[in-house]
């Protein structure tokens, strides 16, 4: 790896200017304040400490878990438009990624690294011949893209030693990095996290649980003051104060106190329900499943949908979350690994639309009825073998084309009999012998025939 570095940096370095790009905000959208000044006073949130909200937990590993599941598959058109597996070692890469990550934690840290950051990053590290061998996808944190003076891009690489990158900083072409990047709402080069729109209300539900925890740490007992029905000194208040905290707050919240001297106490907290408290924790839950597109009651924060439908539940979530997140990665992947016209990375989606048992069987037998799935297509989602003779759809001998039924259609009578076939006599008289013998069945053969058309021709006049 360090004298591919060392190449790159060489080819970088022949630019006679590179900076980085205007990210106007969105570069590091990890630390926010959410007012002036809040930095100083420690209210600031950054992605590290709203990743610990469980909604904004439960959303990342959701989506990442979802993705990470599927496997790669490779395939290719054919002249008809259908797409077809095929196996290449050319892209093995997509079994074994790199040396400590299967392909399903690949998967995972590519999605989590750009729900988190916005960016995800790939190294390709190449074979002598030039095939992508391993692909390390990096700590966004430590990558920044640069663009030269007639508008190449470039990325600089921090130190990364798991990634084989043990120089301080290296400078690499575009066509060594698989860029895959978040919506870019202020530069095209630089994606932005969901977090930075629901950071705030991941930092609100954290703050409510906090003193939630505070309030129960006390017995859930509030904090008040002490009133008593004249003036007293502050030596005295003092004294009271530190008698109150000491005999009836933390692990002794609750024992009965004893007060003299018309002395009073009086709760200052605000009740949960006055707070509505749960409506707040869900509202910040639901805010930051809007923000990742995660459908609420995904996460146990809303509520289920009314139809009892497995398969409508999961197409609704891949359509509003998962789609743009899995086709962007096989785009990304089918320019990176430098796939031949119409070929690509696919992912297998029978993995998230598994349906159940009954209605799987039911499925397929609709298709295979229908003449639209082969038998053995049918067995194949159901892991059985194939068997002899079920590679061809089939479909049963009374159904007729369009085109056969536009001809009957267009003669004079289409229901008429046909007319039995004249049979002209043997030259050779009645004792022909073979040959009447063979006329005879001929004879048969032609009555049969008829016999059937006839019988057709009644079925369809009952029909209709």
């Amino acid at each position: 790896m360090a004298n591919v570095f060392s190449a790159l940096r060489n080819a970088a370095q022949q630019k006679s200017y590179i900076a980085p790009v205007d990210n106007r905000g969105g570069w590091w959208p990890w630390i926010r304040e959410p007012s002036a000044g809040a930095w100083q006073k420690g209210e600031e949130w950054c992605a590290d400490t709203v990743a610990a909200y469980h909604a904004v937990y439960a959303c990342i590993t959701l989506i990442s878990a979802d993705i990470g599941k599927m496997p790669f598959l490779t395939v290719r058109e054919d002249k008809n438009g259908i797409w077809n597996q095929f196996s290449d070692t050319k892209y093995s890469v997509l079994r074994k990624p790199n040396r400590y990550q299967n392909h399903i934690q690949f998967k995972e840290w590519w999605i989590t690294s750009k729900l988190f950051r916005g960016n995800t990053y790939g190294l390709k590290e190449r074979a002598s011949n030039g095939v992508v061998k391993a692909i390390y996808v990096l700590d966004p944190t430590r990558v920044q893209v640069l663009v030269s003076s007639d508008g190449s891009v470039y990325y600089q690489l921090g130190q990364d030693e798991l990634n084989g990158q043990e120089q301080t900083s290296v400078t690499v072409p575009a066509s060594e990095i698989i860029h895959d990047r978040m919506n870019c709402l202020f530069h095209p080069l630089v994606g932005v996290s969901p977090l930075y729109a629901s950071g705030l209300a991941a930092s609100q539900g954290m703050k409510i649980q906090n003193d939630s925890d505070k309030f129960f740490a006390n017995g859930a007992n509030p904090g008040g003051v002490l009133t008593a029905p004249g003036g007293i000194s502050d030596d005295t208040a003092k004294r009271l104060k530190e008698h109150w905290d000491a005999n009836y707050t933390g692990s002794n919240a609750g024992k009965v106190a004893v007060l003299g001297d018309g002395l009073k106490f009086e709760p200052m907290r605000m009740t949960a329900v006055d707070a509505q408290l749960i409506e707040q924790l869900r509202w910040t839950a639901e805010v930051v499943c809007s923000t990742f597109h995660v459908p609420a009651y995904k996460i146990g924060v809303g509520t289920m949908p009314t139809y009892n439908n497995i398969d409508a539940q999961n197409k609704d979530y891949y359509s509003q979350c998962l789609q743009s997140l899995i086709e962007s990665m096989e785009l990304c992947l089918d320019e990176g690994l430098e796939f031949e016209q119409g070929a690509g990375v696919a992912l297998d989606l029978d993995v998230l639309f598994r349906m159940d048992s009954s209605t799987l069987i039911n499925t397929l037998k609709e298709g295979v009825a229908a003449g639209i799935t082969a038998p053995n297509e049918a067995r194949k989602r159901l892991n059985q073998p194939p068997v002899a003779g079920g590679e061809t759809p089939y479909l049963q001998q009374q159904n007729y084309s369009l085109a056969a039924l536009a001809r009957r259609d267009a003669q004079e009578d289409p229901f008429k009999p046909p007319s039995s076939p004249s049979v002209e006599p043997s030259e050779e008289g009645s004792s022909g012998g073979a040959d009447d013998t063979a006329r005879d069945e001929e004879m048969k053969s032609m009555r049969g025939e008829i016999n059937t058309l006839r019988a057709i021709n009644r079925f369809e006049r009952a029909l209709e």
